[in-house]
């Protein structure tokens, strides 16, 4: 295994990090337990030292597994423990203490390694700063009940970098990889955080998934085209690698298999990890993924509020994703749980106030029907 340091010289953490969002899973639903303890151990065997939970994952079960597991196995001493504090929760000061608490239990630990403020947005931020999350930090690094804190964020740079300037964080997570290198924090994000001494632990460094499944015939001629015999999962991998930025990347992995191939992948990372051809094919693949792009949206806003409530960015990021990664059944599941039925493209009622307000000269009404036939009916329309 390879390691690096945060650039305060805080660490080492293995530069692939178990995350603990997409354990595989029983017939009924249920997390396969058996299986994730075969997984942690090898990885941690194998040099993982980093093994990363939240308070929500998998239901609430997640935590509990990960701290059974390690005090079952006595490798707890050899690993980072690292969970999140679901800001999303927060309504008052006391519940900063509440969820803490419960966590250390859950986990069953004296201490939590890396501890972040998870997932926030501007709404979350709010909810935090006004909970006094600073001096509540403060306190429990003082009381040796937290090693490094960090956080987890998900909305756009100009809050990113409030938050970076608001405390003296350790490390951050933000999504990175060939395809979002400008999507919320992005690389901008990146170097931001890093010119101010914080780690930058990477999220979604495969997409969920999309950039290793389902992959078209041209976007697999160009892999194949290279003579160094990498798989799209190892492309993927190394192009975040390549950031020397990055601290370490967090793989959700759900089977044994694949923390085998992505450790097998860590272990052969060298200096050049990817030279100049290998980054203009990574580029000519990225070339491809967006020529998929149903509609031109750049997340801009301005077409929003809508006066009926319709989430049109997110409509279009759904659908953009569904045909980037040719997996309609995939991104209409997570449209229609994800976002509110009152929210949806069928409920454009036509009015028009977007169109014009549209610096792409989006033609939003007819796109907004694309959307509802091809996410919310099931239907795939042909352009």
């Amino acid at each position: 295994m390879n390691y690096r340091k945060i650039p305060n010289g805080k660490g080492p953490v293995s530069i692939l990090g178990l995350g603990c969002m997409r354990f595989p899973l029983l017939a009924d639903g249920k997390i396969d337990e058996k299986q994730v303890e075969e997984m942690m151990v090898y990885g941690i065997e194998k040099g993982i030292n980093y093994i990363d939970t939240a308070w929500g994952y998998h239901g609430g079960e997640s935590e509990p597994l990960v701290g059974k597991i390690l005090e079952k196995t006595g490798l707890r001493e050899k690993v980072n423990i690292v969970t999140k504090l679901p800001s999303y929760l927060i309504k008052k000061k006391e519940d900063l203490d509440y969820y803490f608490n419960q966590q250390l239990e859950r986990l069953r630990v004296d201490k939590i390694d890396y501890y972040l403020v998870h997932t926030l947005t501007e709404a979350f931020w709010k909810n935090v700063t006004e909970a006094e999350i600073f001096s509540f930090l403060d306190r429990i690094k003082a009381e040796g009940k937290v090693g490094h804190v960090g956080f987890s964020f998900h909305d756009e740079l100009p809050l990113f970098k409030t938050i970076v300037d608001s405390y003296q964080w350790d490390f951050c997570m933000i999504q990175y990889n060939y395809l979002d290198t400008e999507y919320q924090a992005g690389k901008a994000g990146l170097e931001y955080a890093t010119g101010k001494g914080l780690g930058v632990f990477v999220m979604e460094p495969l997409r969920g998934g999309g950039l290793v499944n389902n992959i078209s015939p041209e976007i697999m001629a160009e892999w194949n085209g290279s003579s160094k015999g990498y798989k799209p999962v190892e492309w993927g991998l190394r192009w975040v690698w390549n950031h020397p930025e990055v601290t370490l990347l967090l793989s959700g992995m759900s089977s044994f298999d694949q923390i085998k191939e992505n450790i097998e992948i860590a272990e052969r990372m060298k200096n050049p990890i990817l030279d100049q051809e290998d980054l203009e094919r990574i580029e000519r693949v990225k070339e491809i993924y967006k020529s998929k792009i149903k509609v031109n949206c750049t997340g801009c806003n301005y077409c929003m509020p809508c006066p009926f409530g319709v989430d049109i960015p997110g409509a279009f990021e759904f659908y953009n994703n569904a045909s980037m990664f040719n997996d309609v059944d995939r991104f209409s599941q997570s449209y229609q749980m994800f976002v509110k039925e009152e929210a949806r493209a069928d409920r454009c009622k036509a009015c028009g106030k977007c169109e014009p307000q549209c610096p792409q000269g989006i033609k939003i009404i007819s796109q907004l029907k694309n959307v509802a036939e091809t996410l919310q009916h099931g239907n795939t329309k042909k352009d």
